[in-house]
Protein backbone atom coordinates (compact mmCIF):
# COMPACT_ATOMS: atom_id res chain seq x y z
CA UNK A 1 0.00 0.00 0.00
CA UNK A 2 1.19 3.52 -0.76
CA UNK A 3 -0.17 6.91 0.22
CA UNK A 4 0.55 10.38 1.44
CA UNK A 5 -0.75 13.93 1.73
CA UNK A 6 -0.78 16.46 -1.09
CA UNK A 7 0.10 20.12 -0.54
CA UNK A 8 -3.52 21.15 -0.07
CA UNK A 9 -3.90 18.76 2.87
CA UNK A 10 -5.93 15.99 1.24
CA UNK A 11 -4.78 12.51 2.25
CA UNK A 12 -4.79 9.51 -0.06
CA UNK A 13 -3.99 5.80 -0.04
CA UNK A 14 -3.91 3.26 -2.86
CA UNK A 15 -3.72 -0.53 -2.67
CA UNK A 16 -3.30 -3.17 -5.34
CA UNK A 17 -5.96 -5.84 -5.00
CA UNK A 18 -8.83 -7.45 -6.85
CA UNK A 19 -9.03 -8.22 -10.53
CA UNK A 20 -11.47 -6.82 -13.10
CA UNK A 21 -13.24 -4.36 -10.79
CA UNK A 22 -11.70 -1.26 -9.21
CA UNK A 23 -12.97 0.86 -6.32
CA UNK A 24 -12.47 4.43 -5.19
CA UNK A 25 -13.94 6.44 -2.31
CA UNK A 26 -13.74 9.98 -1.01
CA UNK A 27 -14.48 10.48 2.70
CA UNK A 28 -15.39 14.01 3.81
CA UNK A 29 -15.48 14.85 7.51
CA UNK A 30 -18.82 16.65 7.78
CA UNK A 31 -21.68 14.47 8.92
CA UNK A 32 -24.84 15.21 10.84
CA UNK A 33 -23.05 16.44 13.96
CA UNK A 34 -21.51 19.28 11.92
CA UNK A 35 -24.92 20.87 11.32
CA UNK A 36 -24.82 23.44 14.11
CA UNK A 37 -25.89 26.74 12.54
CA UNK A 38 -27.64 24.89 9.70
CA UNK A 39 -31.01 23.20 9.40
CA UNK A 40 -31.09 19.56 10.52
CA UNK A 41 -30.58 17.02 7.74
CA UNK A 42 -28.51 19.34 5.56
CA UNK A 43 -25.54 16.95 5.36
CA UNK A 44 -27.73 14.15 4.00
CA UNK A 45 -29.63 16.57 1.72
CA UNK A 46 -26.31 17.81 0.36
CA UNK A 47 -25.22 14.23 -0.30
CA UNK A 48 -28.31 13.86 -2.51
CA UNK A 49 -27.95 17.18 -4.32
CA UNK A 50 -24.23 16.80 -5.06
CA UNK A 51 -25.32 14.64 -8.00
CA UNK A 52 -27.64 17.30 -9.46
CA UNK A 53 -25.11 19.30 -11.41
CA UNK A 54 -21.55 20.56 -11.61
CA UNK A 55 -19.88 23.31 -13.62
CA UNK A 56 -19.35 20.77 -16.41
CA UNK A 57 -22.23 18.31 -16.15
CA UNK A 58 -25.98 18.13 -15.77
CA UNK A 59 -27.69 15.72 -13.40
CA UNK A 60 -28.46 13.39 -16.33
CA UNK A 61 -24.83 13.43 -17.44
CA UNK A 62 -23.62 12.62 -13.92
CA UNK A 63 -26.04 9.73 -13.45
CA UNK A 64 -25.13 8.15 -16.79
CA UNK A 65 -21.37 8.77 -16.68
CA UNK A 66 -20.48 5.47 -14.96
CA UNK A 67 -23.74 3.61 -15.64
CA UNK A 68 -22.96 3.33 -19.32
CA UNK A 69 -19.62 1.75 -18.41
CA UNK A 70 -21.31 -0.87 -16.25
CA UNK A 71 -20.09 0.89 -13.10
CA UNK A 72 -21.82 2.29 -10.03
CA UNK A 73 -21.65 5.67 -8.30
CA UNK A 74 -23.08 6.04 -4.82
CA UNK A 75 -22.88 7.99 -1.56
CA UNK A 76 -23.96 7.85 2.06
CA UNK A 77 -24.05 10.09 5.13
CA UNK A 78 -23.23 9.21 8.74
CA UNK A 79 -23.12 11.24 11.93
CA UNK A 80 -19.51 12.26 11.14
CA UNK A 81 -18.94 11.76 7.39
CA UNK A 82 -20.21 12.05 3.86
CA UNK A 83 -18.75 9.37 1.59
CA UNK A 84 -18.74 9.27 -2.22
CA UNK A 85 -17.71 5.94 -3.74
CA UNK A 86 -17.61 4.22 -7.11
CA UNK A 87 -17.08 0.77 -8.58
CA UNK A 88 -15.90 0.41 -12.18
CA UNK A 89 -13.82 -1.80 -14.42
CA UNK A 90 -10.17 -1.20 -13.65
CA UNK A 91 -9.58 0.43 -17.04
CA UNK A 92 -12.21 3.05 -16.13
CA UNK A 93 -10.83 4.02 -12.72
CA UNK A 94 -9.58 7.37 -14.10
CA UNK A 95 -13.13 8.31 -15.10
CA UNK A 96 -14.46 7.38 -11.65
CA UNK A 97 -11.79 9.42 -9.88
CA UNK A 98 -12.42 12.43 -12.11
CA UNK A 99 -16.16 12.29 -11.46
CA UNK A 100 -15.90 11.91 -7.69
CA UNK A 101 -13.43 14.80 -7.42
CA UNK A 102 -15.61 16.90 -9.70
CA UNK A 103 -18.62 16.34 -7.44
CA UNK A 104 -16.54 17.25 -4.39
CA UNK A 105 -15.17 20.47 -5.88
CA UNK A 106 -17.50 21.79 -8.58
CA UNK A 107 -21.09 21.01 -7.52
CA UNK A 108 -23.51 23.86 -8.33
CA UNK A 109 -26.78 22.87 -6.58
CA UNK A 110 -29.24 24.10 -9.26
CA UNK A 111 -32.38 25.54 -7.67
CA UNK A 112 -34.85 23.51 -9.75
CA UNK A 113 -33.02 20.24 -9.10
CA UNK A 114 -32.91 20.98 -5.37
CA UNK A 115 -36.68 21.36 -5.21
CA UNK A 116 -37.16 18.04 -6.99
CA UNK A 117 -34.74 16.25 -4.68
CA UNK A 118 -36.34 17.84 -1.60
CA UNK A 119 -39.46 15.82 -2.33
CA UNK A 120 -37.38 12.63 -2.64
CA UNK A 121 -35.70 13.22 0.73
CA UNK A 122 -39.00 14.03 2.46
CA UNK A 123 -40.46 10.79 1.07
CA UNK A 124 -37.43 8.98 2.50
CA UNK A 125 -38.10 10.54 5.92
CA UNK A 126 -41.74 9.44 5.76
CA UNK A 127 -40.77 5.91 4.76
CA UNK A 128 -38.44 5.65 7.78
CA UNK A 129 -41.20 6.89 10.08
CA UNK A 130 -43.47 4.19 8.66
CA UNK A 131 -40.83 1.52 9.33
CA UNK A 132 -40.58 0.91 13.11
CA UNK A 133 -37.48 -1.37 12.93
CA UNK A 134 -35.62 1.55 11.31
CA UNK A 135 -37.23 4.44 13.17
CA UNK A 136 -36.52 2.93 16.58
CA UNK A 137 -32.76 3.34 16.00
CA UNK A 138 -33.12 7.07 15.27
CA UNK A 139 -35.41 7.53 18.26
CA UNK A 140 -32.99 5.67 20.54
CA UNK A 141 -30.13 7.94 19.40
CA UNK A 142 -32.26 11.03 19.99
CA UNK A 143 -33.03 9.95 23.53
CA UNK A 144 -29.56 8.71 24.45
CA UNK A 145 -27.76 11.82 23.17
CA UNK A 146 -30.53 14.28 23.98
CA UNK A 147 -29.33 17.86 23.56
CA UNK A 148 -26.11 16.83 21.78
CA UNK A 149 -25.45 16.95 18.00
CA UNK A 150 -25.05 13.15 17.93
CA UNK A 151 -28.74 12.92 18.78
CA UNK A 152 -29.74 14.52 15.50
CA UNK A 153 -31.41 12.42 12.83
CA UNK A 154 -29.26 11.91 9.75
CA UNK A 155 -32.26 12.50 7.48
CA UNK A 156 -33.48 15.50 9.47
CA UNK A 157 -37.22 16.11 9.75
CA UNK A 158 -39.83 17.14 7.20
CA UNK A 159 -39.86 20.61 8.73
CA UNK A 160 -36.09 21.08 8.79
CA UNK A 161 -35.52 19.77 5.25
CA UNK A 162 -38.32 21.98 3.96
CA UNK A 163 -36.43 25.04 5.22
CA UNK A 164 -33.04 24.29 3.63
CA UNK A 165 -32.26 26.84 0.92
CA UNK A 166 -29.94 26.47 -2.08
CA UNK A 167 -27.62 29.12 -0.63
CA UNK A 168 -27.49 27.24 2.69
CA UNK A 169 -26.44 24.10 0.83
CA UNK A 170 -23.72 26.02 -0.97
CA UNK A 171 -22.51 27.52 2.31
CA UNK A 172 -22.32 24.07 3.97
CA UNK A 173 -20.43 22.79 0.91
CA UNK A 174 -17.94 25.68 0.95
CA UNK A 175 -17.39 25.26 4.68
CA UNK A 176 -16.70 21.55 4.85
CA UNK A 177 -15.69 20.31 1.40
CA UNK A 178 -12.10 21.47 1.81
CA UNK A 179 -9.03 19.26 1.31
CA UNK A 180 -8.09 19.12 5.01
CA UNK A 181 -11.40 17.35 5.59
CA UNK A 182 -10.93 14.75 2.82
CA UNK A 183 -9.38 11.31 2.37
CA UNK A 184 -9.25 9.55 -1.00
CA UNK A 185 -8.71 5.79 -1.33
CA UNK A 186 -8.36 3.45 -4.30
CA UNK A 187 -8.31 -0.34 -4.51
CA UNK A 188 -7.48 -1.64 -7.99
CA UNK A 189 -5.42 -4.25 -9.77
CA UNK A 190 -3.00 -1.59 -10.98
CA UNK A 191 0.62 -1.18 -9.94
CA UNK A 192 0.56 1.01 -6.84
CA UNK A 193 3.10 3.59 -7.96
CA UNK A 194 1.22 4.04 -11.24
CA UNK A 195 -2.07 4.44 -9.38
CA UNK A 196 -0.50 6.87 -6.93
CA UNK A 197 0.68 9.09 -9.77
CA UNK A 198 -2.81 9.07 -11.26
CA UNK A 199 -4.36 10.09 -7.93
CA UNK A 200 -1.85 12.85 -7.18
CA UNK A 201 -2.09 14.30 -10.68
CA UNK A 202 -5.88 14.52 -10.49
CA UNK A 203 -5.98 15.96 -6.98
CA UNK A 204 -3.28 18.54 -7.53
CA UNK A 205 -4.73 19.70 -10.85
CA UNK A 206 -7.96 20.89 -9.24
CA UNK A 207 -7.94 24.53 -8.24
CA UNK A 208 -10.71 23.98 -5.69
CA UNK A 209 -8.58 21.40 -3.89
CA UNK A 210 -5.70 23.82 -3.48
CA UNK A 211 -5.43 25.59 -0.18
CA UNK A 212 -7.07 28.91 -1.01
CA UNK A 213 -6.85 30.35 2.50
CA UNK A 214 -10.24 29.10 3.64
CA UNK A 215 -10.25 27.39 7.00
CA UNK A 216 -12.45 24.36 7.59
CA UNK A 217 -15.43 25.03 9.78
CA UNK A 218 -16.49 23.19 12.90
CA UNK A 219 -16.22 19.77 11.33
CA UNK A 220 -17.82 17.97 14.26
CA UNK A 221 -14.71 15.83 14.71
CA UNK A 222 -12.44 18.37 16.37
CA UNK A 223 -12.38 16.45 19.64
CA UNK A 224 -9.46 14.20 18.74
CA UNK A 225 -7.79 11.63 20.91
CA UNK A 226 -5.83 14.21 22.91
CA UNK A 227 -8.61 16.72 23.55
CA UNK A 228 -11.97 15.00 23.76
CA UNK A 229 -14.97 16.54 25.47
CA UNK A 230 -17.35 14.37 27.46
CA UNK A 231 -20.55 13.55 25.58
CA UNK A 232 -23.50 13.53 27.99
CA UNK A 233 -25.93 10.62 27.71
CA UNK A 234 -29.29 9.76 29.26
CA UNK A 235 -30.48 6.53 30.89
CA UNK A 236 -34.12 5.69 30.15
CA UNK A 237 -36.65 2.89 29.91
CA UNK A 238 -39.58 3.77 27.69
CA UNK A 239 -42.34 2.00 25.76
CA UNK A 240 -44.29 3.65 22.96
CA UNK A 241 -47.52 2.43 21.41
CA UNK A 242 -46.98 2.45 17.64
CA UNK A 243 -49.87 0.04 16.97
CA UNK A 244 -47.43 -2.46 15.50
CA UNK A 245 -48.09 -6.12 14.76
CA UNK A 246 -44.54 -6.84 15.94
CA UNK A 247 -42.73 -5.50 18.98
CA UNK A 248 -39.39 -3.83 18.25
CA UNK A 249 -36.92 -3.29 21.08
CA UNK A 250 -33.48 -1.80 21.61
CA UNK A 251 -31.30 -2.11 24.70
CA UNK A 252 -28.04 -0.18 24.71
CA UNK A 253 -25.89 2.64 25.94
CA UNK A 254 -22.66 4.59 25.47
CA UNK A 255 -19.48 2.75 24.52
CA UNK A 256 -15.79 3.45 23.86
CA UNK A 257 -14.92 5.92 21.12
CA UNK A 258 -12.96 5.50 17.91
CA UNK A 259 -9.84 6.68 19.72
CA UNK A 260 -10.14 4.45 22.78
CA UNK A 261 -7.44 2.06 21.61
CA UNK A 262 -7.72 -1.41 23.08
CA UNK A 263 -11.16 -0.70 24.61
CA UNK A 264 -12.77 -0.41 21.18
CA UNK A 265 -11.29 -3.78 20.12
CA UNK A 266 -12.59 -5.38 23.31
CA UNK A 267 -16.04 -3.87 22.74
CA UNK A 268 -16.12 -5.05 19.13
CA UNK A 269 -15.35 -8.61 20.28
CA UNK A 270 -17.91 -8.43 23.08
CA UNK A 271 -20.66 -7.30 20.71
CA UNK A 272 -19.68 -9.97 18.19
CA UNK A 273 -19.89 -12.62 20.90
CA UNK A 274 -23.21 -11.34 22.16
CA UNK A 275 -25.10 -10.76 18.94
CA UNK A 276 -22.81 -10.72 15.92
CA UNK A 277 -23.80 -11.91 12.42
CA UNK A 278 -23.08 -15.59 13.08
CA UNK A 279 -25.95 -17.83 14.17
CA UNK A 280 -23.84 -19.11 17.08
CA UNK A 281 -23.76 -15.72 18.84
CA UNK A 282 -24.97 -15.92 22.44
CA UNK A 283 -28.31 -14.21 21.84
CA UNK A 284 -28.80 -15.57 18.33
CA UNK A 285 -28.38 -19.16 19.46
CA UNK A 286 -30.83 -18.79 22.38
CA UNK A 287 -33.49 -16.36 21.17
CA UNK A 288 -33.66 -17.54 17.57
CA UNK A 289 -32.08 -20.94 17.07
CA UNK A 290 -33.14 -22.62 20.32
CA UNK A 291 -36.46 -20.97 21.16
CA UNK A 292 -37.65 -19.33 17.94
CA UNK A 293 -38.78 -16.20 19.78
CA UNK A 294 -37.30 -13.79 17.24
CA UNK A 295 -36.57 -13.76 13.53
CA UNK A 296 -33.41 -11.77 14.14
CA UNK A 297 -31.40 -10.31 17.01
CA UNK A 298 -28.30 -8.23 16.47
CA UNK A 299 -25.75 -6.23 18.40
CA UNK A 300 -24.20 -3.16 16.79
CA UNK A 301 -21.26 -1.05 17.91
CA UNK A 302 -20.82 2.42 16.41
CA UNK A 303 -17.67 4.42 17.10
CA UNK A 304 -17.60 8.22 17.04
CA UNK A 305 -14.65 10.53 17.55
CA UNK A 306 -15.48 11.23 21.20
CA UNK A 307 -17.85 8.46 22.27
CA UNK A 308 -19.49 5.29 21.03
CA UNK A 309 -22.83 3.51 21.05
CA UNK A 310 -23.79 -0.15 21.38
CA UNK A 311 -27.26 -1.58 20.80
CA UNK A 312 -28.98 -4.94 21.17
CA UNK A 313 -31.98 -4.93 18.83
CA UNK A 314 -34.68 -7.49 18.14
CA UNK A 315 -38.25 -7.86 16.96
CA UNK A 316 -40.73 -10.41 18.29
CA UNK A 317 -44.39 -11.25 18.80
CA UNK A 318 -45.88 -9.43 21.78
CA UNK A 319 -46.28 -12.57 23.93
CA UNK A 320 -42.53 -13.24 23.60
CA UNK A 321 -41.31 -9.78 24.63
CA UNK A 322 -40.82 -10.49 28.32
CA UNK A 323 -39.22 -13.86 27.59
CA UNK A 324 -36.69 -12.10 25.37
CA UNK A 325 -35.97 -9.35 27.88
CA UNK A 326 -35.54 -11.86 30.71
CA UNK A 327 -33.22 -14.03 28.61
CA UNK A 328 -31.09 -11.05 27.57
CA UNK A 329 -30.87 -9.95 31.20
CA UNK A 330 -29.62 -13.39 32.27
CA UNK A 331 -26.99 -13.54 29.53
CA UNK A 332 -25.69 -10.06 30.30
CA UNK A 333 -25.42 -11.02 33.97
CA UNK A 334 -23.38 -14.13 33.04
CA UNK A 335 -20.94 -12.00 31.07
CA UNK A 336 -20.57 -9.62 34.02
CA UNK A 337 -20.21 -12.31 36.68
CA UNK A 338 -17.90 -14.91 35.16
CA UNK A 339 -15.01 -14.71 32.67
CA UNK A 340 -15.27 -16.82 29.55
CA UNK A 341 -13.20 -19.98 29.32
CA UNK A 342 -10.01 -19.87 27.28
CA UNK A 343 -11.59 -22.27 24.77
CA UNK A 344 -14.47 -19.83 24.19
CA UNK A 345 -12.05 -16.91 23.95
CA UNK A 346 -9.95 -18.75 21.38
CA UNK A 347 -13.07 -19.43 19.31
CA UNK A 348 -14.21 -15.80 19.67
CA UNK A 349 -10.85 -14.47 18.45
CA UNK A 350 -10.81 -16.91 15.54
CA UNK A 351 -14.33 -15.99 14.50
CA UNK A 352 -13.74 -12.23 14.59
CA UNK A 353 -10.48 -12.55 12.67
CA UNK A 354 -12.22 -14.70 10.07
CA UNK A 355 -14.94 -12.09 9.63
CA UNK A 356 -12.32 -9.34 9.28
CA UNK A 357 -10.36 -11.35 6.72
CA UNK A 358 -13.43 -12.09 4.61
CA UNK A 359 -14.51 -8.45 4.76
CA UNK A 360 -11.04 -7.28 3.73
CA UNK A 361 -11.23 -9.56 0.70
CA UNK A 362 -14.16 -7.48 -0.59
CA UNK A 363 -12.71 -4.63 -2.65
CA UNK A 364 -15.47 -2.13 -1.91
CA UNK A 365 -15.49 -2.86 1.83
CA UNK A 366 -11.70 -2.59 1.87
CA UNK A 367 -11.73 0.76 0.07
CA UNK A 368 -14.33 2.20 2.44
CA UNK A 369 -12.53 0.87 5.52
CA UNK A 370 -9.26 2.38 4.31
CA UNK A 371 -10.93 5.76 3.88
CA UNK A 372 -12.44 5.72 7.36
CA UNK A 373 -9.09 4.85 8.90
CA UNK A 374 -7.20 7.42 6.83
CA UNK A 375 -9.62 10.21 7.69
CA UNK A 376 -9.66 9.33 11.40
CA UNK A 377 -6.07 8.31 12.08
CA UNK A 378 -4.09 9.60 9.13
CA UNK A 379 -3.04 6.04 8.25
CA UNK A 380 -4.45 2.65 7.31
CA UNK A 381 -3.93 -0.23 9.73
CA UNK A 382 -2.69 -3.50 8.29
CA UNK A 383 -4.44 -6.83 8.83
CA UNK A 384 -1.40 -7.92 10.87
CA UNK A 385 -1.90 -4.97 13.24
CA UNK A 386 -5.61 -5.70 13.60
CA UNK A 387 -4.88 -9.39 14.15
CA UNK A 388 -2.42 -8.60 16.94
CA UNK A 389 -4.98 -6.32 18.63
CA UNK A 390 -7.69 -9.01 18.50
CA UNK A 391 -5.38 -11.75 19.77
CA UNK A 392 -4.38 -9.57 22.73
CA UNK A 393 -7.95 -9.50 24.12
CA UNK A 394 -8.35 -11.69 27.22
CA UNK A 395 -11.32 -13.16 29.08
CA UNK A 396 -10.68 -10.66 31.88
CA UNK A 397 -10.90 -7.81 29.34
CA UNK A 398 -14.29 -9.05 28.16
CA UNK A 399 -15.58 -9.37 31.72
CA UNK A 400 -14.38 -5.88 32.70
CA UNK A 401 -15.99 -4.36 29.62
CA UNK A 402 -19.21 -6.27 30.37
CA UNK A 403 -19.22 -4.80 33.88
CA UNK A 404 -18.65 -1.33 32.44
CA UNK A 405 -21.22 -1.42 29.63
CA UNK A 406 -23.82 -4.03 30.56
CA UNK A 407 -24.66 -3.11 34.14
CA UNK A 408 -28.34 -2.62 34.88
CA UNK A 409 -27.85 0.98 35.94
CA UNK A 410 -26.20 1.96 32.66
CA UNK A 411 -28.53 0.33 30.15
CA UNK A 412 -31.34 2.15 28.36
CA UNK A 413 -34.34 0.43 26.81
CA UNK A 414 -36.79 1.56 24.12
CA UNK A 415 -39.75 -0.55 23.01
CA UNK A 416 -42.17 0.10 20.12
CA UNK A 417 -45.30 -2.00 20.34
Amino acid sequence: MTGGTVQSGLRYAVKRAGNAAAYCALHIRCGTRAEEGFHGGIAHFLEHTLFKGTRKRTAASISSRLDRLGGELNAYTTKEEIVLHATVLKEDIDKALDLILELATEATFPDAEIETERGVVIDEIISYKDNPPEDIYDTFDEMLFKGHPLGGRILGTRASVSRITPEELRRFYRTFFVPENMALTVVADIEEKVMERKVKRRVESRDKLRNDGRKPGNDGNANRKDERATVPTQVFCESRNRRNHEVNAIIGGPAPSLYDGKDRIITAMLMNLLGGPASNSILGSILREKNGWVYNVECNYTQYSDTGLFTIAFGCDKPNLQRCLDCIGRELARLREKPLSEAKMKAARKQLLGQLAISSDNGEAQCLSMGKSLLSFGRVFSFAENKAAVEAVTAEDIQKMSLRLLGEGTLSTLIFY
